[in-house]
């Protein structure tokens, strides 16, 4: 099955964000950053791409650039929350394949976005996200970079933002690096859905544990969902969260114009 003949990219997008206000409309490469990032979901061959915001300078900003909309509310705690309301709104019936395309990610790898709308073909459960190993004992330990454990079936076991899994003995004798042998596998915040599930994931309650490792895909685990989670085909460039991620977005497409 090709699988880019029937899946939507959704891209939740809000004005607001703390480190980077504006962040949808900043620029980059002369072009707000949210038409990068709608242009990346058209390259992996979507049916269809929605902008989900909260906010009209948003919406205007995408009015003559063929990029549909969808008016959100303000009060949305999550991402998934928005494109909850994105699917009841639009109507997609309840087999969608829906992928949540942050709307930091200018230089999302077209084959990493088809392999989570992949995931829910091949998979039963309702819900798939993406991970890639961790080498790095820094990273490993950074609570800014979310690990995911899973079980023998690729179905995500926990997500956190401590070191996990805790290798007892070999990190006793040594915690400069990642125990050979050990797989250890950083999260990679891309997800798809079924819209069903999506739908039903805004009438969950809040859980204690995705309040407090500050993690909305742990509300589905805690919930008793079950995750699917595939290993990126391609690395995932980082995401776009301060002026400084910004000045390195914009040397960065510099040079993939240079190259190209």
């Amino acid at each position: 099955m090709n699988v880019g003949q029937d899946f939507i990219v959704a891209i939740p997008a809000r004005h607001g964000s703390t480190r980077l206000p504006g962040k949808p409309l900043r620029l980059l490469g002369g072009e707000p950053l949210i038409v990068h990032v709608a242009r990346r979901a058209r390259a992996a061959g979507a049916s269809r791409v929605v902008v989900a915001t909260d906010d009209a300078r948003i919406a205007d900003a995408l009015a003559d650039r063929d990029i549909e909309v969808c008016m959100t509310r303000t009060d949305h705690a999550s991402g998934s929350d928005r494109l909850a309301e994105c699917a009841e709104t639009l109507g997609w019936p309840d087999d969608a394949r829906i992928v949540n395309l942050q709307g930091d990610e200018p230089f999302a790898p077209a084959a990493g976005i088809r392999a989570v709308a992949e995931a829910l073909r091949e998979d039963p459960a309702p819900m798939a996200t993406l991970a890639t190993p961790i080498e790095l004992a820094e990273q490993w330990f950074d609570p800014n970079t979310v690990k995911v454990v899973c079980d023998t079936r690729g179905h995500a076991l926990y997500f956190s933002r401590a070191p996990v899994p805790w290798a007892r003995d070999a990190l006793a004798r040594d915690r400069t690096r990642v125990p050979l042998g050990m797989t250890v596998l950083r999260h990679i915040g891309i997800y798809g859905y079924r819209a069903k599930f999506l739908k039903a994931f805004a009438s969950l309650a809040r859980t204690p544990l995705e309040r407090g490792e500050s993690l909305e895909q742990l509300r589905a685990l805690e919930h008793g969902f079950a995750i699917a989670v595939r290993t990126t085909p391609e690395p995932f460039p980082p995401g776009v969260d301060t002026e400084e991620d910004l000045a390195r977005a914009e040397y960065a497409l510099a040079a993939m114009k240079v190259r190209s």
